[in-house]
């Protein structure tokens, strides 16, 4: 049984370990974003477009958003301040963190990873500095998730050394791309290469789409995306190109290059591992969207929090004054295991970045099982995190009642702007069918593509039996788990070897299952590929589901133990308690129906996590305080009238006068 949580935290401490490696840039942004970045409530699109566009280069260049650049342009080669300083934005203004993210994350970001020294020469200052803005024109109309299936062309011809990029229907239109609609004057145009008569797959080029008094180039229209949800200061615009005339050179050919005769060559000649490999390349976007959704939805939980610290609503019979909504179980159960979750990811998250950090962040060459499993953990944490933003975020606006309604109170700018992240840099479903297929099939060229799923000899061949990736913790995961006895019932569920040992054993068994059944498919279902695989989808993707719950408990337990203030490490203890017994409690059916849980102890359960709430009850405004957000960027009025109010009616109540405080 781990021990209580204290009852006195030394808040200092606890974001000493929240803010992690990179804390100079997470404080640098706390001391010089101010008001000025905030969100405007009631702006029209126009004049958020307008602000934020005016704010992207007003970023004060050392907050480090640009620092994954190489030093020699501007930058500080340093891949996890980048990625730490994205999460920052997010806090503040998402519309501002988007816009931030599509110049030197995604447009950048591709010019850096694809081009060579040619195009960093002349390009990369001027993209760091702003100097040049630029879009990520990957996603067509008809084709998002599928990239290996988009109908853009760009066809080389010899004779004028030049290659003719084209647009051939609608549904091959560029959609959605941020930077388009407005501000633009440069994007990086992912299209099927063809020379001498011949596929080469999807590469990347540079493309000048507007002049300098912003006019669009001849062959390159450019539309609006139209109104959305939210992120209304981002320019979501469409591309479309009329057989336009793009120089050999501004091919980004890191890993496809063209002769002036035509001759294409590759350092990498499977089309499929090429495309992968360049893909790859641009992993630290998705872990971006994960980290800023995470950012966002530690705002919502202390707006949510903070709020139910001071609103009260009905009295028992005997007090004087009305009950905290933080006091009540329900309220309680809406937000601490919302809470612990975000903790959880939270460790998850540093963990992801660190080792982002440490396979991109040098010269040396990358080994491809490491890069794969970077791939399949940005994936899946993606999803997982972005999931639970939307589902956070919006029981935040419930528990802020009425209020949470208001623009004023930030919260439905918060939801707005982050639903879209289950969509963007990868759809999460489909994110989590890639985690699963990578799982199954050891990481092998095949991974994340379509393709190989349609052979029913691939089936049969190559799915081989499940290995379980460990985090970085490996031993500590491995010595708790074999410290757990053999029987269930000897074991207290707040025991940290039990948790681990159930999150894996789930993983495990819905994996080896969906081998099984895959096998089974193959052989009864020769003559109908696509059927094997789709027959069990739902199954690999409670598999992947499973395997993204195992690896974020273990990053969090791996977190408690580096931490070295003994009353934080008991308090995250505590959490994480909640954490793995909400993730428990909320999938009892599964170990129910498996025989992992039996009734009377799934009912211990539910009675421990009721116990957990009302132990870290005490705790809960440290928990949030913990995320150290500036009390100006929560850009939150109930709180301030709150807490107002609160007093009013404190020395109201004091001094028995009947009249009533105005609400």
């Amino acid at each position: 049984m781990t021990s209580s949580a204290p009852e006195s935290i030394d808040l200092a401490r606890l974001q000493e370990v929240l803010d992690g490696p990179w804390a100079e840039v997470r404080n640098a942004h706390r001391e010089q974003l101010d008001e000025r970045f905030l969100p405007v409530y009631g702006e029209s699109g126009d004049q958020a477009r307008e602000r934020i566009s005016g704010l992207l280069t007003a970023l004060p260049v050392e907050l480090g958003i640009a620092s994954g650049f190489p030093t020699e342009y501007g930058g500080r080669a340093d891949v996890g301040a980048s990625i730490v300083a994205t999460e920052m934005l997010a806090q503040v203004d998402l519309s501002l963190m988007v816009k931030a993210g599509v110049q030197w994350g995604l447009f950048g970001g591709a010019v850096a990873a694809l081009g060579t020294k040619r195009h960093h020469d002349a390009y990369l200052r001027d993209i760091i500095s702003g100097a040049l803005l630029g879009c990520f024109a990957m996603t067509e109309t008809g084709h998002g998730s599928d990239v290996q299936q988009l109908r853009t062309t760009c066809t080389y011809d010899p004779q004028t050394q030049t290659f003719d990029l084209h647009t051939p229907h609608e549904a091959a239109r560029k959609d959605y791309i941020g930077n388009a609609a407005r501000d633009g004057r440069m994007a990086v145009v992912f299209a099927q290469l063809i020379t001498e008569g011949q596929r080469h797959g999807v590469h990347a080029w540079l493309v000048p789409i507007r002049d300098a008094q912003g006019n669009p180039l001849p062959g390159v229209t450019i539309g609006d995306a139209g109104p959305k949800a939210g992120l209304l200061g981002v320019d979501n615009g469409r591309l479309s190109f009329d057989h336009v005339r793009v120089p050999r050179d501004m091919l980004l050919d890191r890993y496809g290059q063209v002769a002036e005769d035509g001759t294409y060559t590759s350092p990498i000649e499977d089309d499929s591992r090429r495309f992968f490999t360049m893909l790859g390349t641009l992993v630290r976007g998705r872990v971006s969207v994960g980290g800023a959704a995470a950012a966002a939805t530690k705002s919502a939980l202390t707006i949510a929090v903070r709020y139910g610290d001071t609103r009260r609503q009905f009295r028992t019979p005997d007090a004087e004054r009305e009950v905290l909504l933080n006091d009540y179980l329900a309220h309680q159960r809406k937000l601490l295991p919302a809470l612990a979750t975000t903790y959880a990811l939270h460790f998850a998250q540093a963990e992801l970045v660190a080792a982002l950090h440490e396979v991109q962040g040098t010269d040396q060459p990358v080994d491809e099982h490491r890069q794969r499993e970077l791939e399949s953990r940005a994936a899946g944490l993606k999803a997982a995190q972005t999931w639970h933003a939307t589902r956070t975020i919006q029981t935040c606006r419930e528990a802020c009642g009425g209020a949470g309604y208001l623009a004023e109170n930030r919260l439905p700018g918060l939801k707005a702007d982050t639903d879209v992240f289950t969509t963007f840099e990868g759809d999460n479903t489909v994110l989590l069918q890639l985690v699963a297929k990578g799982l199954l099939t050891g990481y092998r060229d095949e991974f994340g593509s379509l393709d190989g799923w349609g052979r029913a000899s691939f089936v049969a061949e190559q799915v081989r039996e499940m290995v379980l990736e460990r985090t970085a913790a490996r031993s500590l995961i491995q010595r708790l788990i074999s410290a757990v006895p053999g029987r269930d019932e000897e074991v207290a569920v707040t025991d940290r070897g039990w948790h681990l040992a159930m999150f894996e054993d789930r993983e495990k068994h819905l994996l080896e299952t969906a081998i099984r059944r895959l096998r089974g498919g193959a052989a009864t279902k020769k003559d109908r590929p696509f059927d094997i695989f789709n027959d069990v989808q739902d199954h690999v993707l409670t598999a992947a589901a499973a395997h993204i719950d195992r690896v974020t408990l273990e990053a969090f337990v791996a977190g408690i133990e580096r931490t070295t203030d003994p009353a934080v490490q008991a308090l995250l203890s505590r959490v994480c308690d909640l954490y793995a017994l909400s993730v428990i409690e909320a999938n009892k059916a599964w170990f129910l129906e498996h025989g992992r849980l039996t009734p009377a102890r799934s009912k211990a359960i539910t009675v421990v996590v009721n116990g957990l709430l009302k132990e870290l009850r005490p705790q809960l405004r440290t928990l949030v305080d913990g995320f150290a957000i500036p009390d100006a960027w929560l850009h939150c009025a109930i709180l301030r009238e709150e807490s107002d109010r609160q007093e009013a009616m404190a020395s109201h109540d004091a001094a028995g006068d009947p009249q009533p405080v105005p609400a």
